[in-house]
């Protein structure tokens, strides 16, 4: 596996300098005093420009090839159109470089097994941004899984409500850039972390539904119709007997929440249930028989990884745990060793949602098979 020097900080560019890599990526990457970002990339040549000096960063370049054939650079963040993602990935790993990429990793598992395959080959540090493992909440209550607190897990329970404009979604609402809609760009985080929680799902069923036509802009121009989900639910079985529940809709009146949406996460326990809820994810919703559901902090040491420099008391806790993705990033890269989550996460997390897309299609349950890695 390639790596970077500990004496010398991690040179990391962005593909991708929209609003996920200002808000998220960008401010972490300034908080981690052992990376540094050194390039951006965009085919938006104006917002690159305008970014390029926002950040302060010389090297821009609209040719994502030049990042990853550079020996200026060690790692690169991917936060494009879903349907660039295998193309980028795959190029920055063939040139030795570490890889962070948000999620969905690809337009389907065939893709994302590229991906991974790619990465795991170069020997290069690999990461899908499943951002919400991080939220402290998320990170006791596996936990409390793990160590047997909640006693037998039996049931897993998700709801990821948003009330979005009924506007066009632009590139995401067509199936040959974003492959899918709600079900690949919020459910799947899901997806993700009920694995996590729990272990692997061996069986799905599941379907989509499109409600909003999405034919006009914001601004009231006409645009080709959406292509994609904007409602998803499953029902599904995981190897270990436990049971689980996701349901996902943009189109929830009145689920705002700060633009934040309702986020709800839960395990049933024969002990304990634990609740996580991401507006709210400093606390922990937990409940036993003859004492309700309560909210309870979250343990200091849960708040922020160990080492990381940021001050849980600082900002937004619905916000500044996301900045935790790019330090574990980083840290892989400087203690050798792989990243969490890693591709082969991102590729079990989307065989699942293919499954619930081939369960839609064909109205029936579907096995997921094991995956080598």
């Amino acid at each position: 596996m390639s790596s970077s020097s500990t004496q010398s900080p991690v040179r990391i560019a962005v593909v991708g300098v929209g609003a996920v890599t200002d808000y998220h990526h960008v401010p972490a990457i300034r908080l981690d005093p052992r990376a540094t970002l050194v390039a951006a990339c965009d085919t938006d040549e104006n917002l690159l420009r305008v970014r390029g000096s926002e950040w302060k960063v010389d090297f821009l370049t609209t040719d994502y090839k030049e990042i990853c054939e550079s020996d200026q650079i060690d790692a690169v963040i991917i936060a494009t159109p879903n349907f660039t993602h295998c193309p980028i990935a795959v190029a920055a790993a063939r040139h030795g470089k570490h890889v962070m990429c948000e999620k969905p990793l690809g337009l389907n598992s065939g893709e994302v097994r590229d991906m991974y395959h790619a990465a795991r080959d170069a020997r290069v540090v690999h990461m899908t941004a499943f951002t919400y493992r991080f939220a402290p909440s998320m990170r006791y209550m596996r936990d409390l899984a793990r160590s047997g607190a909640l006693g037998e897990l039996r049931h897993f329970r998700s709801q990821r409500f948003l009330d979005l404009p009924e506007t066009s979604w632009g590139w995401r609402q067509y199936q040959s850039k974003a492959g899918a809609g709600d079900l690949f760009d919020m459910t799947i985080h899901r997806i993700d972390f009920a694995m996590d929680l729990l272990g692997p799902i061996e069986r799905i069923c599941g379907s989509v539904a499109r409600f909003a036509p999405r034919d006009r802009t914001a601004s009231g121009d006409t645009c080709p119709a959406s292509e994609v989900d904007d409602w998803s639910a499953l029902i599904g079985h995981f190897a270990s007997g436990a049971v689980g529940v996701w349901e996902g809709t943009t189109l929830a009146k009145g689920y705002g929440f700060n633009g934040f949406g309702h986020e709800w996460a839960e395990i049933n326990g024969s002990e304990q249930s634990a609740v996580y809820r991401l507006h709210e994810p400093n606390k922990l919703w937990l409940g036993r028989t003859g004492s309700d559901l309560a909210p309870v902090d979250v343990p200091p040491e849960y708040l922020v990884p160990s080492g990381s420099p940021r001050n849980p008391n600082d900002g937004v806790p619905a916000t500044v745990f996301r900045y935790d993705l790019v330090w574990e990033f980083v840290s892989a890269i400087v203690q050798r060793r792989d990243a969490i989550p890693s591709f082969y996460d991102g590729l079990r997390a989307q065989m699942v949602a293919d499954a619930v897309l081939e369960s839609h299609r064909r109205r029936v349950w579907v096995e997921i098979p094991d995956e080598p890695r």
